[in-house]
């Protein structure tokens, strides 16, 4: 079954920034990048389990704050050299409302 969660608005969080919640004892973190787009992903490394919301966002990719490992916040998956990836989540932006759904 498919759930869609209001999880937060655009104004919300800063270009760049983060916001994270918690589902099902899931740690989610919400970015917002300097296109406008919204990602979701698990908040925690593949690698130690470092705070992905604490990490610096480039592009489309978030620094680990442990140990810098880069991940792309579209697909999960950890830059080579290093392996690994994270869940994802499905995101949609209300442009009329400024709301963030996730789908679960």
């Amino acid at each position: 079954m498919v759930t869609k969660v209001l999880v937060a608005k655009i104004s919300d969080i800063d270009v760049l920034g983060s916001r994270t919640l918690q589902i099902d004892n899931t740690d989610i973190a919400i970015f917002r990048l300097s296109d406008g787009s919204i990602k979701a992903v698990e908040n925690k490394c593949p690698h130690k389990g470092g705070r992905l919301s604490e990490g610096m966002v480039c592009g489309t990719a978030v620094h680990c704050p442990l140990h810098d490992w880069k991940i792309d916040l579209r697909s999960g998956r950890v830059q080579e050299p290093d392996e690994g990836c994270i869940k994802t989540f499905e995101t949609e932006l209300d442009p009329a409302s400024g709301n963030i759904y996730i789908t679960l």
